[in-house]
């Protein structure tokens, strides 16, 4: 399920990290890439110990928190911090599966993360640049994604996907992953599409006893497929 989520930042905070980022000490972004990947990212990328890196991280797990698309879509258990790119001159990265596994070590001992989903969130207006499409491949082919600053989206950490090259401008962005409460695709869709229901159900019939056995039904799913 590729799921385009708006607003996660407003635009002061967009405006906030991108004016942090102008300055900031950019290295190769080859440093978190696996040895497959590797051989296929060209972009630069600031390193996770970077102070400014785990400032602006701490701002955007802090707008996910409060936003509740993103906890229905990603029912998250786990979020690897989040990590900052940028890609101009002709960078792009090619096609590639990201690590089914990744290590967070910003709390000392290493925290295990299953990559259930990945996440782009988009830190530059579409019209600042030209090229840079993130395209994700899935069985009913392949999906050109480029949001509006501060919209961000999330897909199956399966996914085929590569970065097309920038030719004009720079585009900058926040990406991460999450290890989610609900390990398979198809039951996270299904809980998702329940919970809109409810959510529209609420908003149209706000006092119908029906929507208490709907989410008994929501919770009761939740209880039976979440991995904890």
């Amino acid at each position: 399920m590729l799921l385009h989520i708006e607003n996660v930042l407003s635009a002061e905070q967009v405006a906030h990290c991108r004016q942090r980022l102008e300055r900031a000490a950019w290295a190769d972004g080859r440093i978190t890439a696996g040895h497959q990947s590797a051989r296929a990212k060209h972009n630069e990328q600031l390193p996770e110990s970077d102070p400014l890196a785990q400032k602006l991280g701490a701002l955007v797990l802090e707008a996910l928190g409060r936003h509740p698309t993103f906890f229905a879509g990603a029912l998250p258990r786990r979020i690897y911090p989040p990590l900052f790119n940028r890609y101009a001159g002709g960078q792009s990265f090619g096609f590639h599966v990201d690590n089914a596994i990744r290590y967070d070590r910003t709390r000392g001992e290493a925290q295990p993360v299953r990559t259930d989903l990945s996440a782009t969130l988009f830190l530059s207006a579409p019209e600042e640049y030209d090229g840079g499409e993130l395209v994700i491949e899935d069985s009913y082919g392949e999906h050109g994604v480029k949001l509006p600053a501060g919209d961000l989206v999330l897909y199956p950490g399966t996914s085929l996907h590569r970065v097309e090259p920038v030719t004009r401008g720079a585009r900058v962005a926040s990406f991460f992953w999450i290890q989610s409460f609900v390990r398979s695709e198809t039951q996270r869709r299904t809980l998702f599409e329940l919970d809109l229901a409810i959510q529209q159900l609420t908003r149209k019939l706000p006092d119908a006893a029906e929507l208490v056995a709907l989410t008994g039904v929501y919770h009761n799913l939740l209880r039976e497929w979440s991995d904890v």
